[in-house]
């Protein structure tokens, strides 16, 4: 029975003060990258406070699913991490509590959390983000001239550059008003100056309606069809009021509400699922439309049964039925007319096919995007899940609370995810990468990340030992790192000086036996490499023996043998014998040519990396040994 503990208040009152905190920081952080889609529509159009208070409520619920999981990240690695710096998990566990029994009551918040999340994505989210856009369509249809900036061309109006030098946002007039209009190319300009106008939308929404007060229009005539001989080359025309209907088509020209309302991001799970079936259904008949025609249209052959088929095939082989023949005999003008007619019709029908080919494209766009909209809202919600699984534990394990490490953390498994993420959901959205394998490639990666460090702070496993990692690394590339031995502040036994001479001495002869039994410098045998068992035991009591000696001498304090000791070389007593350990892994690597012959070659690389260790071992007892006779001679002397 689940019995809410002091620790489980204690360890969720922790989290629940910085989840607050750091939920606020991960949103305004959202909310400033989101605001810059949108900066031009907001910056310098004299919108009133509680039209901005509208914009950035309907943002921030849009973008609160996004900012839970960040939230939880780095709530929880701070939490565990403050727990770890202060020793008070060390306190927790020594108590006969488990890192899991620790996070269970977190567990449930990060649940609670994620059933949160997606009820923000089916219920508040959608109504916030057609809440959101139809504000900025009643933002642009009510003050339309809220876009042209001032002191700048704007060219958002095809074929039409407009300048306004300032604006009055409370009347809606506009000062100092440059036009060029281009009505074929760049000869057949008009500039039209103005002192004064009003720009509005026309009731369609389609065009803006421009009233110009106080003004010039220069036209270029060139395109006009006036004799060669006419004496106007353009027309001036001064006004006094004028009005101008210009064609627009860009940002004014908006979805409208039930465009919007079409949106996958605007619509709940019930709605995209029935609303799914409806589109797979629309996208087939038009695909079985498609075909039908291409059918009646595209392939009109004659059916013909199996003796005229038999009867083509025989003229064919004769020569009889040969087109390029029949084409030589034609005119050359019927020869023309025929290529004419040939080149129209398949123009007409690349065309054709090209048009329903977009088409067909924006339908299935359609489908693959509601597709997305359905399965982000259980991955984003199990986001939440994962991010504490992977944000606890790494708190326990580097023990740094603050905002410092726990936040640089964050930020990295968070670029991460939102790289897989952003990348799959483009990838399923341009129809490159199946549709679940597109949505789930963030979460399959993250999950056995944060199964791993759970189960490495559960059991107080070493993860970020840069030590562990550099010695498999070396092993892996075959290098070895150098000794070090210092001199000890304390010594509670000093070294046996003669018996460690001795040892050395029967080293050297040790090896001058094996040197000249095993013959290193020659290639080995594939056979007893790769197929027989063995290792070198004779290298392995040397090692044994060798190393026996250094921990004794380590004691010393004279600094001449410490020197002499760092001279010794780090010696790997099995790569010179085989690649691996396993009988079997051997076998089958020789068997795989490359893949043998790869560690064939690195084998005696090796084998001359041990003759050459020998050598230096030889050299180094000699030295060891001369040494230890001048101190035993000096302590006689004395």
């Amino acid at each position: 029975m689940f019995r809410i503990k002091k620790l489980d208040i204690f360890i969720t009152k922790q989290f629940g003060l910085l989840f607050v905190g750091t939920f606020f920081i991960c949103q305004f952080v959202l909310m400033m990258q989101f605001l810059w889609r949108y900066v031009d529509e907001v910056i310098g159009k004299g919108l009133s406070l509680d039209i901005l208070a509208q914009f950035f409520w309907y943002m921030g619920l849009m973008l609160m699913p996004q900012a839970f999981p960040l939230a939880i990240l780095l709530s929880s690695l701070i939490t565990f991490g403050n727990l770890g710096e202060s020793s008070e998990l060390t306190a927790i566990k020594a108590a006969g509590i488990s890192l899991i029994q620790a996070f269970r009551s977190l567990i449930i918040i990060s649940v609670l959390m994620a059933g949160i999340s997606f009820y923000f994505q089916n219920i508040v989210g959608p109504r916030a983000n057609q809440d959101f856009y139809r504000l900025l369509l009643g933002m642009k249809q009510k003050n339309p001239e809220a876009d042209i900036p001032e002191g700048m061309f704007y060219s958002g109006i095809p074929s039409t550059n407009i300048y306004v030098q300032k604006k009055d946002m409370n009347t809606g007039m506009l000062y100092g008003i440059m036009i060029y209009r281009m009505t074929g190319s760049y000869e057949d300009q008009a500039i039209i100056l103005a002192d004064s106008g009003m720009m509005q939308s026309t009731a369609e929404k389609k065009h803006l309606l421009l009233n110009l007060y106080d003004g010039v229009w220069n036209e270029n005539m060139r395109s006009q069809d006036l004799a060669e001989t006419a004496n106007v080359p353009y027309r001036r025309e001064t006004f006094s009021s004028k009005r101008i209907v210009l064609d627009f088509d860009g940002d004014f020209n908006l979805a409208d509400v039930n465009e919007i309302a079409g949106d996958a991001r605007a619509k709940g799970l019930g709605k995209i699922l029935h609303d799914l079936d409806s589109i797979k259904e629309f996208n087939d008949s038009v695909g079985h439309a498609f075909y039908k025609e291409a059918k009646s249209y595209y392939f009109r052959l004659p059916e013909i049964g199996k003796q005229d088929s038999l009867k083509i095939m025989k003229e064919v082989a004769q020569e009889t039925a040969n087109f390029d023949t029949l084409f030589n005999r034609l005119p050359d003008t019927q020869q023309q007319e025929a290529i004419r007619m040939a080149m129209n019709n398949v123009q007409s029908v690349a065309s054709d096919l090209e048009m329903k080919a977009v088409y067909a494209k924006a339908l299935h766009r359609q489908e693959r995007t509601h597709q997305i909209q359905a399965i982000l809202k259980f991955t984003l919600s199990f986001t939440c899940i994962i991010f504490f699984f992977i944000g606890a534990p790494l708190g326990a394990i580097i023990r740094k609370g603050g905002l410092g490490v726990p936040v640089i953390v964050s930020v990295l498994v968070f670029i991460i995810y939102y790289i897989l993420d952003s990348t799959g959901q483009k990838m399923a959205r341009d129809d490159q990468w199946t549709m679940w394998y597109g949505m789930l490639i963030s979460t399959v990666i993250l999950t056995p990340i944060a199964v791993f460090f759970t189960y490495k702070a559960n059991n107080d496993s070493v993860v970020f030992n840069i030590d562990m990692y550099k010695h498999v690394l070396f092993k892996m590339l075959g290098l070895r790192m150098k000794r070090h031995v210092s001199s000890k502040e304390v010594i509670i036994e000093d070294p046996k000086y003669q018996e460690d001479a001795d040892s050395l001495l029967h080293i050297n002869e040790e090896i001058g036996q094996y040197i000249a039994q095993h013959k290193l410098l020659h290639l080995p045998n594939p056979i007893e490499v790769f197929f027989r068992p063995g290792d070198d035991q004779t290298i392995e009591r040397i090692v044994e023996e060798l190393e026996a000696v250094i921990e004794d001498l380590g004691n010393t304090k004279d600094r001449q043998i410490i020197a002499y000791l760092n001279h010794y070389p780090i010696v790997a007593t099995h790569a010179h014998t085989r690649p691996f350990r396993q009988k079997w892994l051997n076998i089958v690597t020789g068997l795989i040519l490359p893949v043998g012959l790869f560690f064939y070659l690195r084998m005696c690389r090796f084998r001359l990396r041990l003759r050459k260790d020998l050598n230096k071992i030889t050299e180094t007892n000699g030295l060891v040994v001369n040494r230890i006779a001048q101190m035993v001679t000096q302590e006689a002397k004395a």
